[in-house]
């Protein structure tokens, strides 16, 4: 009989999306099977909102963008424990390119043996451009990762309703 394999830390990156959300939820189901501890993160690529004449941006925007997604977090994870009752989850904000940060800095910095994500996120300009955050974590990351792309019954996700649904989303 094969070992069955246990995940001990769950790394579930969010950038607004509902395909992130979905991923949490799913997320939740695999910590409370494994006694896991789950890590929320959200990565902020300051050099994507926009140019500034010295190159760089001003230190309250940067302060702002961190609140928002502070508080953003901070929600889901209220949420999440209010409506599941699983309450061992973190959050952090990091600075960064998402791909980098999420496959390979935040994993060793943490500890995590799993990554969980939605199957794409908010912006497909960003996809065609710089290619898929999900698609870079799935190929390079040293962790087993999950990729969500069925709902929580098992249905194919339906990526025209995501889309107009992530429209409504707060942007990170």
């Amino acid at each position: 009989m094969a070992e069955q394999t246990s995940y001990q830390r769950i790394l579930v990156p969010i950038d607004g999306s509902v395909q992130a959300e979905l991923a949490l939820k799913k997320a939740v189901a695999v910590a409370q099977a494994n006694h896991a501890h789950i890590d929320l993160l959200n990565v902020l690529r300051i050099n994507h909102y926009g140019f500034y004449a010295s190159g760089s941006m001003p230190g309250d925007v940067i302060h702002e963008l961190t609140q928002d997604a502070t508080s953003y977090l901070k929600s889901l994870v209220q949420t999440t424990s209010a409506a599941t009752g699983f309450k061992d989850l973190d959050y952090h904000v990091r600075f960064g390119n998402p791909k980098t940060v999420i496959a390979h800095e935040f994993v060793r910095d943490h500890q995590n043996d799993l990554i969980m994500l939605g199957a794409t996120g908010l912006s497909a300009v960003a996809r065609m451009v710089e290619g898929s955050v999900t698609a870079y974590v799935s190929r390079m990351a040293q962790v087993d990762v999950f990729v969500v792309r069925t709902t929580l019954t098992g249905e194919p996700v339906d990526m025209q309703q995501v889309a107009t649904e992530n429209q409504e989303q707060p942007k990170l």
